[in-house]
């Protein structure tokens, strides 16, 4: 009887110290990575960014944008993009096979903008994804060596949007090296469930790719916002190797290209820009698998670490449950504490760059969203069909 009890009340101790040790890493996770973001906005001095023409010269920069079938968006976006507070810019944007009325807006443009220039990708163009031929045709036409890649559904957060990502090259400093500059993408909000979760998982993520390249180990960055230098696309010979994918045109990209030494990050409030989220959860689970079928082509490394947050946060709720329904009322309120401690550490990290970026404000629907991402993305790389396509 005496061996039982000792049996049971080691048990408990197992418990307790496996909780433990996963809420000790998650605790890592967040300080090391997504903290580092909060660190930069607090150093961070917008009034820099509007001097910087005061300090240096500054060099001539390619907006480039793909549209396919963008015109409702072009309308009340391209604008913002084309009356940029900068002294030397051009704005490529290319027809990416349309066939609503992208053309006819932009024909309305041009004659407006001097530094608009417009050209196109045929209708007979059989590629995987026409996208990276566009990028690839506004790269080429390109006449400036730093190239900044937005989309035609995203609004600047204001007209030093691009004084602001040149800033990241550091042209302060006669050594730098930097050919990659990630910013910060946001989505619009509203107040639908599914805006909700999306605003959680852009904000995560966001953090997550944004504090990675803080601390040297940069993977990835989005399209809606995200700068490099010409030279960069063509000694790494662009998209080549990943054409047969269909997204990829930006993470994939800079996970070939970024290094600790080369890639800077920028976090100023001017820096941030502005998309039209998706309004279906069907449109949005499309949007996020495509984007995760790019995913097994990382570097091992960067799998590797991506994975060690989902599996010890999945470890931890699961913990969790099998403590309150299995053992005893002391360890169960232990495992309460750690629950609550982790929550509050999200809250405080999570929420201090949500303000700092615009982004809805975070309660206990963390621990919601934060079991239900997961799980969802399991779901979408298990049934993904886009592993399934042929090579092209």
């Amino acid at each position: 009887m005496r061996e039982w009890v000792d049996i049971a009340y080691l048990e408990q101790y197992y418990w307790a110290g496996g909780l433990l040790l996963v809420f000790l890493f998650q605790v890592y996770y967040y300080m090391r990575y997504l903290a580092s973001v909060a660190r930069m906005v607090k150093k961070s001095n917008k009034s820099q960014v509007k001097a910087l023409d005061q300090e240096a010269a500054l060099p001539g920069v390619s907006v480039i944008l793909s549209a396919r079938n963008e015109g409702a968006n072009l309308r009340p976006y391209l604008q913002a993009i084309l009356e940029q507070d900068y002294p030397d810019f051009e704005v490529i944007v290319v027809n990416d096979a349309s066939e609503d009325d992208t053309q006819q807006v932009l024909d309305a443009y041009i004659p407006r903008y001097k530094n608009l220039h417009v050209t196109f990708v045929p209708r007979e163009a059989r590629v995987p994804s026409s996208k990276k031929l566009a990028l690839t045709l506004a790269v080429k036409a390109a006449k400036n060596e730093l190239l900044l890649l937005t989309d035609a559904d995203c609004r600047p957060e204001s007209k030093y949007w691009i004084r602001s990502m040149v800033n990241g090259f550091r042209l302060d400093d006669a050594q730098s090296t930097v050919e990659v500059v990630l910013g910060f993408g946001a989505y619009f909000k509203d107040k639908t469930w599914l805006n909700s979760l999306i605003q959680y998982d852009t904000l995560f993520n966001g953090l997550q790719y944004l504090g990675m390249a803080i601390q040297g180990k940069p993977y990835m960055g989005v399209g809606r916002n995200l700068a490099y230098r010409r030279q960069t696309f063509i000694q790494n010979n662009g998209f080549m190797g990943m054409l047969n994918e269909l997204a990829g045109d930006d993470d994939l990209f800079v996970n070939k290209v970024a290094t600790q030494h080369n890639t800077a990050v920028v976090v100023d409030v001017d820096s941030i820009t502005w998309s039209e989220p998706k309004t279906s959860f069907r449109e949005w689970f499309q949007q996020k698998r495509r984007h995760l079928s790019v995913s097994p082509h990382y570097k091992l490394s960067t799998r590797l670490r991506l994975l060690l947050e989902p599996l010890s946060r999945g470890l931890f709720y699961a913990g969790i449950l099998c403590v309150l329904c299995f053992q005893n009322f002391y360890t169960c309120m232990f495992a309460l504490l750690l629950l609550l401690a982790r929550l509050i550490m999200q809250m405080c990290v999570l929420n201090r760059a949500a303000s700092h970026f615009g982004c809805p404000k975070l309660g206990i629907e963390i621990i919601w969203h934060d079991i239900c991402l997961p799980l969802v993305t399991l779901w979408m790389l298990l049934s993904n069909p886009f592993k399934a396509r042929k090579k092209w």
